[in-house]
C-alpha cells in the first residue's frame, strides 16, 4: 500500500509532501517540494522525472493543474501513474491512471491532493 499527500497551509503558505509505502528508499523517488513553488508526489510505477518536471513548470508560472496536465501529456504510460501536485497559491491537482495498481484513487480539495494505491477496497 502507498499513500501520499501534497498540501499548502493557507495561513502560513508553507508547502509540504508526505508519503508512506512498504518499499525502502521511497524518499528518493516520490516526494518533491520547493519552498515558495510547490510540491509533487509521484507514485504507482513511478516516473521520477515527473517530480522535477512538475516543479520546473510551477517555477515557470504554471499552476499545479497546468503542470500536471503537461507532465501527463508527455507520458505514454500515464494510465499507470499516480500523481498529486499543489502550487504556491494552493491550487491542487491529482491523477490516478485507469490502470494504476488496484485499488487506487485520489481526492483533491482546497490546497491539497491525497493519493493511494494497493488499498484493501476501492477508494
Amino acid at each position: 500500500m502507498t499513500y501520499s499527500i501534497v498540501a499548502r497551509d493557507p495561513e502560513t503558505g508553507e508547502i509540504g509532501v508526505a508519503v508512506e509505502t512498504a518499499l525502502p528508499g521511497v524518499g528518493r523517488l516520490c516526494p518533491w517540494a520547493e519552498a515558495g513553488i510547490g510540491a509533487v508526489a509521484t507514485q504507482a510505477l513511478v516516473r521520477v522525472s515527473h517530480g522535477s518536471s512538475g516543479l520546473m513548470l510551477m517555477r515557470n508560472g504554471h499552476s499545479a493543474p497546468q503542470a500536471l496536465a503537461a507532465v501527463l501529456a508527455g507520458d505514454p504510460n500515464a494510465n499507470i501513474r499516480q500523481l498529486g501536485m499543489v502550487d504556491k497559491d494552493g491550487n491542487a491537482a491529482g491523477h490516478t491512471g485507469a490502470n494504476a495498481i488496484r485499488y487506487a484513487g485520489h481526492h483533491v480539495g482546497v490546497g491539497y491532493s491525497v493519493q493511494a494505491n494497493m488499498m484493501a477496497k476501492n477508494t
